[in-house]
C-alpha cells in the first residue's frame, strides 16, 4: 500500500475568474455530504498561498500576478519534493492549474536523473507563454513553463524586461530546464486551443486522445494506449482539470468547454490511469463553486478522487 499526502494548495492567481480557492473546501464540503471520512483517513497539508494579490494591480498584461504565481510554483515544487522524497504519494489538490507548474517541478527535484511523463487531461492544452497569451492568466501557461517554451515563432505580445525575468525563473525552478520534453507529454480531452497552441502541438506531434477517441475506442483503451506512449519514461505524473467535463456537468469551474466528458468516463479513465506502476502523483484543479449550484462540481471531482485513490491504494 502506498502511503498518501493530500497537498492543498487553495491559490487562484493564476486564473481570470475568481473563487478556484474554495475548490479544496468545497470538495471537503462534499465529502461531508457523502458521509465520508476521506480527509481524517489520510494525511493533509495546507500550503501558504499569495491570494491577497488578488486586491492589489495584476501587473504586466501578459503575466497577470507573475511574481506570486513563481512564489506558489516554488513552494509547491519544495513540498511536492519532500513528500516524494519520504516514499509518499502527493495527491495535489489545487485551485487554478498554474501550482502544476509546481508539482512537476517538485518531481524532477526529487527524481533529477528521471524521465517523467505528464498526462493532462483537460480541455486546454495550456501552452501559451507572455509572447502569446491572449488572457495574460498564468493557468494557461503552466506546460510552456516546464517545457521551457516560449513560441516566440507566435509571438503576438512584448513582455516587459521585468515579466520576461519572472518568466525565466518560472521556466528555471529546481535549477532544471526544460523539466519535461513533448514526446513525454500525452493530452486526453484538450478541445480549446488558440492558433498558437495549434502551432506548437503540431510542431512537435504531440498526442492528444479525443473526446471522440474515447468515445470511438473505449476509455479502458485510451488509457492503456496512453500509458503505452509513456513506456519510454521511468515516472508519470495525472494532471487532472474539471473543465475535461462537458460543461452540462462543469458549470462549476472557470473555463467550461462543451463536448466533454461524463463523469462516469471521467472517473474510469483516472482510476484506470492511475493502476501504473509509474504514476508517481495526482492533481486535480479549477473546481469553483462561486459558478456551481448545490456543489454539484465538487460532489463530481470528490467521487473521481475516491476512485483515483481507491486505485492507488488497491493496486
Amino acid at each position: 500500500m502506498k502511503e498518501l499526502k493530500i497537498i492543498e494548495v487553495k491559490s487562484e492567481i493564476g486564473a481570470g475568474t475568481r473563487g478556484a480557492s474554495l475548490g479544496v473546501d468545497a470538495i471537503k464540503i462534499a465529502a461531508l455530504d457523502f458521509g465520508s471520512r476521506y480527509f481524517k483517513k489520510h494525511n493533509t497539508l495546507e500550503i501558504p498561498n499569495e491570494n491577497h494579490l488578488l486586491l492589489e494591480a495584476t501587473g504586466n498584461a501578459f503575466a497577470k500576478r507573475i511574481s506570486g504565481v513563481l512564489t506558489m510554483v516554488e513552494r509547491v515544487a519544495e513540498e511536492v519534493a519532500k513528500t516524494l522524497e519520504n516514499n509518499s504519494f502527493p495527491i495535489i489538490l489545487a485551485g487554478d492549474h498554474s501550482t502544476a507548474a509546481g508539482t512537476i517541478s517538485g518531481i524532477r527535484k526529487a527524481y533529477p536523473k528521471s524521465k517523467l511523463g505528464v498526462i493532462w487531461v483537460d480541455a486546454h492544452a495550456d501552452l501559451h507563454s507572455p509572447y502569446t497569451t491572449p488572457s495574460g492568466n498564468l493557468h494557461g501557461m503552466s506546460m510552456a513553463i516546464v517545457l521551457d517554451e516560449d513560441n516566440l515563432d507566435s509571438k503576438v505580445n512584448k513582455p516587459d524586461q521585468e515579466t520576461l525575468n519572472y518568466w525565466f525563473q518560472l521556466k528555471n525552478v529546481a535549477n532544471i530546464a526544460p523539466k519535461i520534453n513533448y514526446k513525454d507529454v500525452v493530452y486526453i480531452g484538450v478541445r480549446d486551443v488558440e492558433p498558437q497552441e495549434d502551432f506548437l502541438l503540431k510542431r512537435h506531434k504531440v498526442k492528444n486522445f479525443t473526446i471522440a477517441d474515447i468515445r470511438k475506442r473505449s476509455v479502458e483503451r485510451i488509457a492503456i494506449e496512453t500509458i503505452q506512449a509513456l513506456d519510454h519514461c521511468d515516472l508519470i505524473y495525472v494532471s487532472f482539470d474539471v473543465d475535461v467535463l462537458d460543461s452540462a456537468i462543469s458549470k462549476g469551474t472557470g473555463t467550461p468547454v462543451s463536448n466533454g466528458l461524463t463523469e462516469r468516463e471521467a472517473g474510469n479513465l483516472i482510476s484506470r490511469l492511475l493502476t501504473s506502476d509509474k504514476v508517481c502523483c495526482f492533481e486535480m484543479v479549477e473546481i469553483n463553486p462561486t459558478l456551481d449550484k448545490e456543489n454539484l462540481m465538487a460532489e463530481n471531482a470528490f467521487e473521481i478522487l475516491v476512485r483515483a485513490t481507491n486505485s492507488l491504494l488497491n493496486d
